[in-house]
């Protein structure tokens, strides 16, 4: 058997759906094209999959796509619910079309649409998982599977509205589809809510065009408010650093180890160290603390408040 199958891609003359026309009026061309091509009798359908299969015959190849829009539109229909045009995912599932009649294998004894249901619903689950959200909904099958399963079991019990889940509900969700309860809150929130342009248009006044960033508020410090922060931390850093250098060897070490350690060592510890009592270590802390607190008051008396000293 033949492997040089030519690239099945949009050359092939689809209906209008896929060549630019506005979503109307290329979702009714193209259904009214779809019905036009019959669908082909099994004898038909293997003596074309052979032909493209073995001698790479374009025209057999665009006879069994355009046989199999029907089915594409059928499938296409099913995925309404979630908010894209028609005519997107018509395209989509035609991409999935192609892409099945190109890997058929006619000698596998089973028809081309048993084979093409699989490949058109994937090309147009994928394009409703990429286009639903600019964050990644998630890789693995089980998400998938609730992303499209999740609005189904909602309607069958009852629950409406893209509101928040019920704990009740929540629980009876996910004893029905055997996920946690955060997978499927997580899930709801995300299919009752679609991602929003920070250029989307929300009102238009005499002042102009309010844009969904104009109503969005920073909770953080201003640039202003950070870089005084900023000042102040390395100012506070460098009048600790100086005020450091006044101690000797040993209180700078037990300074470090019981004030600026996250996990102070104990004062036992440090006495087996220095071969000195525990009392001992603690009246050496204390005196290092004392001379630095002195150190950095002194400081901040001679500072202007930029860090620098008014005298230098």
């Amino acid at each position: 058997m033949s492997a040089h199958n030519p690239t099945v891609d949009q050359s092939y003359k689809l209906p209008s759906v896929l060549r630019g026309s506005s979503p109307e009026s290329g979702l009714a061309q193209f259904f009214r094209e779809a019905w036009k091509y019959p669908v082909l009798k099994p004898e038909e359908e293997y003596t074309l999959a052979v032909r493209y299969t073995e001698d790479g015959d374009i025209d057999a190849a665009h006879k069994l796509v355009t046989s199999h829009l029907r089915l594409v539109a059928k499938i296409a229909m099913g995925y309404r619910g979630y908010g894209l045009p028609v005519s997107d995912l018509i395209s989509e599932g035609n991409i999935g079309l192609m892409k099945a009649v190109k890997k058929f294998d006619p000698y596998m004894g089973f028809r081309l649409s048993t084979y093409a249901m699989w490949w058109i619903k994937a090309s147009i689950t994928e394009y409703v998982l990429k286009s639903w959200s600019l964050v990644k909904m998630g890789t693995v099958a089980a998400q998938k599977k609730l992303f499209f399963s999740l609005r189904k079991h909602k309607a069958r019990l009852g629950i409406t509205g893209n509101g928040e889940l019920l704990p009740e509900q929540a629980t009876e969700l996910a004893r029905d589809l055997k996920i946690s309860e955060h997978d499927i809150i997580n899930m709801s929130r995300r299919l009752g809510t679609r991602d929003l342009s920070l250029n989307a248009p929300l009102s238009n006044s005499e002042d102009g065009v309010t844009e969904f960033q104009d109503t969005l508020i920073d909770e953080g410090a201003s640039p202003e408010e950070f870089t005084a922060k900023s000042q102040e931390k390395s100012m506070h850093q460098k009048m600790i650093s100086t005020a450091l250098k006044t101690l000797d060897e040993r209180e700078l070490h037990i300074f470090t180890e019981r004030r600026l350690k996250e996990d102070p060592v104990t004062l036992e510890e440090l006495g087996a160290s220095y071969g000195i009592s525990r009392e001992r270590v603690r009246q050496l802390e204390v005196r290092a603390f004392e001379k630095v607190q002195k150190a950095v008051i002194a400081a901040k008396e001679t500072s202007d408040g930029t860090g620098w000293d008014k005298n230098a």
